[in-house]
């Protein structure tokens, strides 16, 4: 193998290919990707937190495990970034927020960080949030704005837009982020990565969150197979979550291998409902017809739901005013001003408001369920439109008032707990990404991965 010139370019499954080579080692590729956020970081703001001796001294651990041959984990040495969603023991957690007080012990790893940190990977950081991680783009009264780097005068996306943004430009070839809806999908269709949400339950998490049945986590990659193996190290069982669901019975990155030939694909290019920009939608009707000429069975169908944009709304609002409920006084006036108003949203609601809105969700898995009865998966645009202007909830002159209306393929995924991806598929004239998103049945991450997979070769 030869010596690779540029580590930070590397992808998790190469890095460990070239440390079992012996051609390169965890502490020259850590070095590269610190050098990459010294030089890009200033501009795109991926992190709020860079921990350059603590990822070089976890790298040089990993370094004596490999010349050992006492190998850690599947990623032995990989760096990674974390989104500042995870409780990380030794690094605060502040969830975007001025109201949440850096200066305490920070004792516990959320099951997340906690396998990652088992498998021994080499943590970089923490990436920026908007606060509470409760918007689909990074900007927040903590960390400021965050940056596209396709264009760094766009949105990253979000809420896990730090991470996303990380990834794409070269600073981590990994990442953890958070997804409520759409909030990992979302900015890896903004940024041109990776961006994968599993069922419900497959990564624990803890502490609970108060989006309760929304809430998803899921790796952020530059390729499908690097989403697998991290789904391998992070679907590992947690006792602190009780929805958690029971341990894969074969190894993710083993499915990819799986032959989807034949597999019969939903495609609806709208929902039924959906206005989609017209360089977005010719790109993703391109990238289909590629799949169907290399053998999947692409049929046009839309699901059959309406859109549930108010329940969505509703069960968002209860779960931030179930947070905001908690912080200090004095607290709405320095939150986020659109979080502001979803709290007084939450705070509105009857607890027969959030059952109703909880049927509906409920009513739209019903549905989905009956349609995964002819069709493997769901294929659809990850998003509408393109990145916008960086800075703004909504893009500016759209006349929208809230995040979930421009990004309807996403939210609904999360009401009914399936495993969704978005992989990129090229860009616009103007150079912004697009991702193609799949949707599977619950419980079908496997299939929806390697679907994911065939498709990333396919559209090479």
């Amino acid at each position: 193998m030869d010596i690779p010139t540029d580590p930070a370019a590397m992808t998790a499954v190469e890095l460990v290919t070239a440390y079992s080579a012996g051609v390169l080692s965890p502490v020259e590729a850590t070095e590269a990707v610190l050098g990459v956020i010294a030089q890009r970081d200033s501009e795109l703001n991926a992190y709020c937190l860079v921990d350059a001796e603590r990822a070089l001294m976890q790298a040089k651990e990993s370094e004596a495990r490999w010349h050992s041959g006492h190998v850690q984990g599947l990623l032995d040495g990989v760096p990674i970034s974390i989104k500042d969603i995870f409780l990380t023991e030794g690094w605060p957690t502040r969830r975007g927020s001025t109201s949440i007080e850096p200066d305490v012990p920070w004792p516990l790893d959320s099951p997340v960080t906690a396998r990652l940190r088992e498998d021994g990977l080499v943590f970089l950081g923490k990436t920026t949030t908007p606060e509470l991680a409760w918007k689909a783009t990074t900007d927040s009264p903590l960390a400021g704005i965050t940056r596209n780097p396709a264009d760094p005068s766009k949105t990253c996306g979000g809420s896990s837009g730090g991470s996303a943004a990380a990834v794409a430009a070269g600073m981590g070839p990994v990442s953890v982020g958070t997804d409520g809806g759409g909030s990992v999908r979302i900015p890896a269709s903004f940024c041109g990565i990776v961006g994968f949400k599993p069922t419900h339950g497959r990564i624990p998490l803890y502490p609970a969150s108060p989006f309760g049945p929304l809430a998803h986590a899921g790796p952020m990659t530059r390729t499908v197979e690097d989403a697998a193996l991290l789904m391998d190290i992070l679907s590992l069982p947690d006792p602190r979550d009780p929805t958690e669901l029971a341990p894969p019975l074969t190894t993710f990155r083993a499915q990819l291998q799986r032959d989807v030939r034949g597999a019969t694909c939903a495609y609806s290019p709208t929902l039924g409902y959906v206005d989609v920009d017209p360089e977005v939608a010719a790109l993703v009707d391109d990238a289909v017809r590629q799949l169907g000429e290399a053998g999947l069975r692409v049929v046009n169908a839309d699901p059959g739901f309406a859109d549930p944009l108010d329940a969505f709304e509703d069960m968002w609002a209860a779960g931030a005013a179930t947070m905001l409920a908690k912080f200090p006084d004095g607290a709405r006036d320095r939150v986020d001003p659109g979080l502001g108003t979803a709290w007084e949203r939450g705070e509105k609601l009857s607890a027969v408001d959030y059952l109703d809105a909880r049927a509906v969700a409920a009513e739209v898995g019903i549905v989905m369920g009956a349609f995964h009865t002819a069709y493997d998966v769901l294929i659809t645009p990850t998003m509408p439109i393109p990145a916008f202007e960086a800075g703004h909830d909504v893009p500016p002159g759209s006349g929208l008032r809230s995040w979930p209306q421009w990004t309807p393929f996403t939210y609904p995924f999360n009401m009914t707990q399936q495993p969704a991806i978005s992989i990129p598929i090229g860009a616009t004239a103007a150079g912004l990404p697009v991702g193609l998103q799949i949707v599977g049945p619950r419980h079908s991450d496997d299939l929806v991965l390697a679907l994911a997979r065939f498709a990333e070769v396919v559209l090479s």
